[in-house]
């Protein structure tokens, strides 16, 4: 009897560890977030201009759209400025060569030194692209407000 529970906790136990180990390419898809959060803080031309895809089309919670050009350059120029960046409640799904990210950011900008916070949902995907993950396409949108 006690060799049967040893037996089936130890078959729980794998099976719960291989459902939360990431794939290849979800780490991979992991770091590369980690790094775009970084260039939000620290801009750096090469760093954004490795993680971009070419024709990137990036959304903001304005409804304001940028090309890859753009995107880096406001970032590079001090247009943008973050203060802070935190992603939270993410999740990543791989589908073929297209990798889909949800998250929750939340953080605070100086633009123009006005100080704002930011608490959005933002959408990525991501396109393996000769080998390499690059962004394609970034939604954000500011959260609903709750009912009263």
């Amino acid at each position: 009897m006690y060799r049967s529970l040893v037996v089936l906790v130890a078959c729980c136990l794998l099976s719960t560890q291989s459902i939360l180990a990431q794939t290849k390419d979800e780490t991979a898809i992991a770091k590369r977030m980690e790094t775009l959060r970084n260039a939000l803080l620290k801009p750096d031309k090469a760093t954004l201009a490795d993680i971009a895809a070419d024709n990137l089309t990036y959304g903001h919670s304005t409804g304001l759209i940028e090309d890859k050009a753009a995107f880096i350059e406001d970032l590079v120029s001090g247009k943008t400025v973050f203060t802070a960046v935190d992603f939270s409640a993410q999740t990543i799904k791989i589908d073929g060569d297209i990798a889909i990210v949800r998250n929750h950011m939340v953080g605070a900008t100086n633009n123009n030194n006005v100080p704002a916070k930011i608490d959005i949902i933002v959408l990525l995907i991501w396109q393996k692209q000769k080998g390499e993950w690059k962004l394609l396409a970034r939604q954000a949108a500011k959260l609903p407000v709750a009912a009263p």
